[in-house]
């Protein structure tokens, strides 16, 4: 079963909804981890300036201040961002800030090491990179600046030599490297999200009329009860003679029925949580609305049922019911269901009410 939605997610496209969707929850589950990667990087350079600084006897200048501040500047906006797209502006800020940096303190080591460590430095971003939640023009972004400003051919090199091939070729292995990894790792979690979607859908969404069935409508309620307040309800709906329809017309008129209804409850009650509960039978959940506009919003909707273009035309009656402060979702159920008995026992086409 894994194995064929799996085969089934990886021969679809991704949309860019989902896509930007994804990026966005990968960003969300990995903020913790973005501000430890920061602070450590921070904790790193601030270390080795230290020791620079002092070992070639020029003291900690006011420039280290200032790229401090800048830093703890950058951190503090990541800590408050909450859109990934805002992530991926500070993200490369930091790089940029951390490459200025870590050249400047490059610069007080002895010249003869300065291109191995200028390696050594553009490697520790590329790789904390590939780990970060970021889309790829982010990530090409930080490739790029990173290497602008660590590059180890700038300055006094030697001459094309053995040491000189090396700091050519070890820089273009990292980076090749750090792009296989980041675009194989993002694809993978991408997949995995939409795999996981998939099952949500299949497990939460009506497969026939592509609402939510009875899980998700009660799960979603249950969450909602506590903070609605007095102002609550439930409500039963049922599509009245809908075995006549099957008997009639075939089931696969009735599944047309089902999704016609289906669909202007949604566009009706989209404020509202709704779901199809099982066979002809839809449960519609409303809150912060008086009695009165509760009754008004079922009567629109039995209008707009019975007014649907479509062959057969249809009708429905419902049951609605208050669900009070020390009541049940299971109780509120019984009451909108017996509601809902009065209504289709009393001529159908109607809403009848349960305070």
């Amino acid at each position: 079963m894994f194995k064929t939605i799996e085969s089934e997610v990886l021969k679809q496209a991704i949309s860019p909804e989902l896509r930007a969707e994804f990026f966005q929850h990968d960003f969300e589950r990995l903020h913790g981890f973005c501000l430890l990667v920061f602070c450590v990087s921070i904790g790193t350079w601030f270390l080795f300036d230290l020791i620079v600084s002092f070992q070639a006897h020029q003291g900690f200048s006011y420039i280290s201040l200032l790229f401090l501040a800048v830093f703890f500047i950058i951190t503090t906006l990541a800590a408050l961002a909450r859109k990934a797209t805002h992530f991926y502006c500070l993200n490369l800020a930091f790089v940029l800030t951390f490459a200025l940096g870590a050249r400047m303190v490059i610069e007080g080591i002895p010249s003869d090491v300065r291109q191995a460590w200028l390696v050594i430095s553009a490697s520790t971003v590329l790789y904390s990179a590939t780990a970060m939640p970021l889309n790829r023009p982010a990530f090409f972004a930080v490739l790029l600046v990173t290497w602008i400003l660590l590059n180890p051919l700038l300055g006094d090199v030697p001459e094309f030599d053995v040491r000189r091939s090396m700091l050519i070729c070890y820089p273009v292995f990292i980076s090749a490297l750090s792009v296989y990894i980041f675009h194989h790792l993002s694809q993978a979690k991408l997949y995995n999200y939409a795999m996981a979607r998939l099952l949500l859908d299949q497990a939460y969404l009506d497969t026939l009329t592509n609402i939510p069935n009875r899980r998700s409508f009660m799960a979603r309620v249950g969450k909602r009860l506590a903070d609605d307040g007095e102002q609550r309800y439930l409500a039963m709906v049922d599509i009245d003679h809908f075995k006549r329809v099957n008997d009639t017309y075939g089931h696969d008129v009735g599944d047309e029925v089902l999704t016609r209804v289906a669909q202007t409850i949604k566009n009706e009650m989209k404020d509202f949580e709704f779901a199809r509960l099982g066979g002809e039978e839809f449960g519609l959940y409303l809150w912060g609305i008086s009695a009165e506009e509760a009754g008004r919003h079922m009567d629109k909707l039995r209008h707009a049922i019975a007014e649907q273009p479509g062959n057969p035309s249809v009708t429905i009656s419902l049951g609605l019911a208050h669900l009070a402060l020390d009541g049940s979702l299971s109780q509120a159920l019984i009451k909108a269901d017996q509601a809902l008995y009065d209504a289709k026992h009393n001529g159908r086409n109607r809403v009848s009410y349960s305070p």
